[in-house]
């Protein structure tokens, strides 16, 4: 079981406490359909991700057997925290290329689309970050950290931006010199042109501080990206710039300009591409869809039923049959996306959430 699976309970403990003191305040910082697709987007990833696990731990571990320079002890606390300062180093260098490559952002930009900014935003993470963190990774190996330490080294990485995507901490003081916090996380998921690319790091915003990156909060900064999503579908928001970037490629009369379009900057355009771009600024109003209550209450069951199943393929998964697991996967999925047709009202969701249900009873009684 990873540390990642051992926290999901905490990290719905900590929403409903952001939630109540959001309350309490008189802060409406939750959307309803919004954290549904939050959850949904990092349900789906962790269900995705199952299937780069197994090839990402066997790529690092030859690595460290076969091409190490040197050896680090798997039980020395300065491994570990060795470990954890390259891990937020090479973060912060996928996370700035993520931001400037074209492919990468394809899959880090599912992270920046909700126009809301609290704790489920943290979960809010993409099917292909896996494989396009994994190479910033590697060269962990090769100086020589285990597998253990460089996994825990990540899940500490990874966890530690959880608590940082909220607007109920201001500033914090003198911490703000060194450590990332949500005053300076808000700034990187603003979309205003004095925020836009900037506060790259993980655990530190030393690395931003350094390589000229960094800029403080000022004013309240506008969530989002800067070509809307308009859509509350999982699926949809892991492919659509993908799609986007196919539609360019093939709008793009030369084939250099072709292939350039997986490595440029996102905003790249070339000459003679018959597309044109949808991008706005602060102010825009937030996407919305009105959901009834009766909507709301199937969407909590089935959140709530989506939330269990992953968290028993996450925590078993491993002495399952892996067609159990994938027939799980499948079917855990496709929830997340039949609860944002059913809150867009999209004509399909029905039947396909009937569909579902149907193969989520028949693989319950084929076990």
């Amino acid at each position: 079981m990873s540390l990642i699976a051992a926290s999901i309970p905490a990290f719905f403990v900590l929403i409903g406490v952001e939630l109540v003191i959001a309350r309490w305040r008189g802060a409406r910082i939750y959307r309803f359909v919004d954290a549904v697709t939050d959850l949904g987007c990092g349900i789906s990833s962790q269900l995705v991700g199952l299937a780069f696990v197994a090839g990402k731990l066997m790529i690092y571990t030859w690595l460290f057997e076969h091409a190490r320079l040197f050896e680090w002890s798997a039980s020395s606390v300065w491994t570990y925290l060795f470990a954890i300062l390259v891990l937020d180093f090479t973060y912060y260098w996928w996370h700035r290329l993520s931001h400037e490559v074209n492919v990468l952002w394809a899959a880090h930009v599912v992270h920046h689309q909700s126009e809301d900014y609290n704790l489920a935003v943290a979960l809010r993470q993409a099917w292909l970050t896996g494989p396009t963190i994994l190479p910033f990774e590697l060269p962990l190996a090769l100086l020589g950290v285990p597998v253990v330490p460089y996994a825990v080294g990540k899940a500490v990485v990874t966890l530690y931006q959880f608590w940082i995507h909220t607007e109920l901490i201001g500033r914090m003081g003198p911490l703000e010199r060194v450590l990332n916090t949500p005053s300076h996380h808000r700034v990187h998921h603003g979309i205003d042109p004095e925020y836009l690319d900037k506060n790259y790091g993980g655990i530190v915003i030393v690395w931003d501080r350094l390589f000229g990156t960094f800029k403080p909060e000022a004013e309240h900064p506008t969530y989002g990206i800067t070509k809307p999503l308009r859509s509350f579908n999982p699926v949809w928001a892991n492919v659509h710039v993908l799609a986007e970037m196919a539609a360019l490629a093939r709008a793009t009369p030369r084939w250099r300009d072709k292939l350039r379009v997986l490595l440029a900057p996102p905003r790249w355009r070339p000459p003679g591409a018959l597309v044109t771009t949808r991008e706005t600024g602060p102010g825009r109003p937030k996407h919305e869809v009105p959901v009834s209550r009766g909507v709301v209450g199937y969407v909590v069951l089935q959140l709530a039923t989506t939330v269990l199943g992953t968290t028993l393929v996450l925590w078993h998964g491993k002495t399952w049959e892996p067609s159990v697991v994938v027939v799980a996967g499948v079917i855990l999925v496709v929830a997340t996306l039949t609860a944002g047709g059913i809150m867009e009202r999209k004509r399909w969701a029905w039947p396909l959430e009937g569909v579902r249900i149907v193969a989520a009873v028949v693989a319950v009684l084929m076990v």
